[in-house]
């Protein structure tokens, strides 16, 4: 393969080999029965994979100097429904939280939903209006830790209510977290049934209520995390609106988007923003 100009969104040497392990092993867990590996390198596949969440492109659109949407899309599909994806995200978390000289799994963490509209082509089965924020489309659901990493993804309906959306996290969260969260932080959405449900897996979950005197967006002590988190995604305009098919590819977008940052993160590297690219013309 002859070498091509790289995209910004490229991984580098260094933030591929953050993850060539975890992509290695499976190659090898996945061997044709003739022992052919492919014809596209494991990295050129991540870097269309973070190119389409970057740009939000439509498949059919990968440059030509990236693996084909045939090739892209199995590995997607695939690492996404083996929760490959998932594997290289904790990788990358519990490095970044050790790092910050924290335990790798969190004590505290905190819930919150986002309702995005969805695309035309999105089927409608798995699409809703959320009555409250007046949105057509799915509901993405974090639970973050206080860097604001992901520790729990999850994807519906937007019509779904937050207390089923809140019962949900909760469960993966103790399923993810190893059994160390202690507290939960929510906001005003979530009810008693999801206070009930913490308090049967062991976690104290507390309702932030909002100041009634404040207007406007006012950040709230750790809670700003999870919103932090979410504008942090909505720089990759795959997740703009919800584009996917399936609500897993959704879930799976918002891993990929996040194991950029903390690779980044990792690397003491950053994306040039275009704010900074006019500053260097003027």
């Amino acid at each position: 393969m002859s070498e091509r100009k790289p995209y910004p969104s490229d991984l580098s040497d260094e933030q591929w080999a953050l993850i060539e392990p975890v992509i290695t092993a499976w190659k090898d867990r996945h061997r044709s029965v003739s022992g052919h590996q492919g014809a596209c390198a494991m990295r050129e596949i991540v870097n269309a994979i973070l190119y389409q969440g970057r740009t939000g492109c439509q498949w059919a659109y990968l440059p030509h100097d990236l693996p084909q949407k045939s090739a892209t899309y199995y590995y997607f599909a695939a690492w996404r429904d083996d929760g490959t994806d998932q594997v290289i995200h904790e990788l990358l978390r519990c490095q970044v939280r050790e790092r910050a000289r924290r335990l790798e799994d969190p004590t505290l963490v905190v819930l919150d939903t986002q309702s995005v509209h969805a695309d035309a082509g999105v089927p409608a089965s798995t699409t809703g209006r959320d009555p409250a924020k007046k949105v057509p489309g799915r509901k993405r659901r974090l639970a973050v830790d206080v860097l604001g990493l992901a520790i729990a993804v999850t994807v519906l309906a937007a019509s779904a209510h937050d207390n089923a959306a809140g019962i949900t996290l909760l469960d993966q969260v103790a399923e993810n977290a190893g059994g160390t969260v202690e507290k939960a932080l929510v906001d005003q959405g979530f009810k008693k049934a999801v206070v009930d449900h913490g308090t049967a897996l062991g976690v104290d979950v507390q309702i932030v209520e909002r100041n009634p005197q404040d207007t406007g967006f006012v950040p709230q002590s750790k809670r700003w995390r999870v919103e932090q988190t979410y504008g942090i995604l909505i720089l990759h305009r795959r997740l703009v609106r919800d584009y996917e098919h399936h609500p897993a590819s959704s879930a799976s977008r918002v891993y990929w988007a996040i194991t950029q940052v903390m690779a980044r993160r990792l690397t003491g590297a950053n994306t040039p923003t275009w704010r900074e690219a006019q500053a260097v013309a003027a």
